[in-house]
């Protein structure tokens, strides 16, 4: 089985994505991160485009140990010297020239002829020799150059000393089975092509990045070039996470690996994300939110009765704890049942369970987003049911700017369904006139406090008020999307427990 290494360009190529610049500090952070996920190269910057980059190559090469560093390097003396003084420290230090081998590049950017840029890749790569035996030679635009010519360039960097030839698609142009057929043609075709490896670096221009490297794996490159999350130039770069486990996931067809702790990917993408301020998105193949979460009732039931149903990756082989089973309107009771159990409520019977995913389920149609504790409030709404003497049947409160608040509400009491309509200074304060009339209450409203239990304009609100009558002080609390709903039954509760429904919490508590 061969070993594909790793070169990762997060710190390069990655911080080339608009927005993404990092000080030496924040490269620092994620050098070392990078050296635990064991990373075999580390492209830490292009030192001659100012201070700061070399600064932060050298930094590297000198504080992370245990990985090939590595500096990017235009085919010319002044950057192969830049990149050499600042790799100097490392315990293995990389040089890495680049140079465009394609006919619309030399014709239009270097203004050169086929044969003035092979001399130059050549002079380059025996210069870069002189520093170090690590030397990386990289046709820009590869895809898009004439295959024989590129062989010939392939050829000829070997000789001069490259121990790794780079075969770019730069603009992400090629397409997977092209992309496989052009590495497989090198493999054939330069004679001392066994002589270096073979590596891929490929953009994400057409959405091809990761199948175009995957296809260059299996036709016998030995490198692949990629960024965490897969940031980098215009649409990006091959993303480290999604080549890597794809080479785990399927490896007798690859028949190849890599010497990465998949364990620590989930822990950069994180550092990286952070850092950069660059968001993954949620469907993110390996290392997206909703990666390993599971919302359809099928499938949750298939998780819960053997994960490898719907899950091909094990979340714990890239460092999350363990799926996550999304509740929302297409979940079922089976995975209802499962939360209510991780959530601590095992003792409830099948009717109070019954009861509380009807209501779980008319919160979801409500809501985009269900979390525990609306769950929590759902069940501890559920189990305070059945000695209630007060109950709430309906609500219809009118208010506005050019009228006074109005609630017209429906109230089981002791039984007996009662209805009225009451004004007041708000439309809680209506809605508490009313059940005040029904009741026949006489308790004084102490305390009144609302709070969102979840985020967003959706969340589902707590109210929670406390009475006082007949020098007893009890709490009462109600949660509801509608805040006014909420209000209403938060009242009602703390009536049932002045009732005696419920525990009476002694006054000054």
């Amino acid at each position: 089985m061969r070993t594909i290494k790793i070169f990762d360009t997060t710190l390069r190529d990655g911080e080339q994505c608009p927005g993404a610049t990092m000080n030496v500090e924040e490269k620092l952070q994620i050098a070392r991160q990078l050296a635990r996920l064991n990373v075999d190269i580390i492209e830490a910057g292009f030192p001659i485009t100012s201070i700061g980059d070399f600064e932060a190559v050298k930094r590297v090469a000198d504080e992370v140990k245990g990985v090939t560093v590595a500096g990017l390097a235009r085919a010319v003396d002044k950057d192969i010297d830049r990149v050499a003084e600042a790799v100097k420290g490392a315990e293995s230090g990389r040089i890495h020239i680049v140079i465009a081998t394609s006919d619309i590049h030399l014709k239009y950017k270097l203004k050169m002829d086929r044969e003035a840029v092979l001399a130059m890749s050549i002079r380059a790569v025996k210069h870069a020799r002189q520093y170090t035996d690590d030397i990386e030679f990289s046709a820009e635009d590869a895809t898009r150059s004439d295959w024989d010519y590129l062989c010939r360039v392939t050829e000829e960097v070997i000789k001069a000393g490259a121990t790794t030839v780079n075969i770019p698609d730069t603009v992400g142009y090629t397409l997977p089975y092209e992309y496989g057929e052009l590495i497989e043609y090198l493999m054939n075709k330069v004679p001392n092509v066994d002589k270096a490896v073979i590596s891929v670096h490929c953009h994400n221009d057409l959405g091809h990045a990761v199948a175009n490297s995957t296809a260059a794996i299996l036709k016998g490159a030995g490198q692949v070039e990629c960024t965490i999350n897969g940031i980098g130039e215009r649409a990006g770069n091959t993303a480290l996470e999604e080549v890597v486990m794809s080479l785990k996931t399927r490896l007798k067809y690859f028949d190849a690996d890599t010497r990465i702790n998949t364990r620590e990917i989930y822990k950069a993408s994180k550092l990286v994300s952070r850092i950069t301020g660059i968001a993954v998105q949620p469907n993110k193949a390996i290392i997206g939110d909703n990666a390993f979460a599971h919302e359809s009732g099928i499938h949750q039931d298939g998780i819960l009765k053997e994960r490898s149903t719907y899950e091909i990756l094990n979340p714990e082989e890239i460092g999350i704890s363990k799926s996550k089973l999304i509740l929302g309107k297409h979940s079922g009771r089976h995975a209802f049942k499962d939360r209510l159990s991780t959530l601590g409520y095992q003792s409830l019977n099948e009717d109070e369970i019954n009861k509380a995913f009807e209501r779980f389920k008319a919160l979801s149609d409500q809501k985009k987003h269900i979390f525990d504790e609306d769950i929590e409030a759902l069940v501890a709404d559920e189990i305070t049911k059945g000695s209630d003497l007060y109950a709430l049947s309906s609500l219809h409160v009118v208010t506005g700017t050019t009228q006074k608040p109005a609630a017209t509400i429906k109230l089981s009491v002791k039984g007996e369904v009662k209805e009225i309509q009451t004004v007041g200074d708000g439309p809680v304060d209506a809605v508490y006139n009313a059940i005040k009339e029904l009741t026949g209450t006489k308790s004084e409203l102490k305390k009144y406090e609302i709070k969102s239990i979840t985020g967003g304009t959706d969340a589902l609100g707590e109210v929670v008020v406390m009475l006082e009558e007949n020098d007893r002080v009890v709490r009462g609390g109600a949660s509801d999307p509608d805040i006014i709903v909420a209000s209403a039954k938060a009242y009602i509760n703390a009536l049932n427990k002045l009732a005696g429904a419920g525990r009476i919490v002694k006054k000054g508590v």
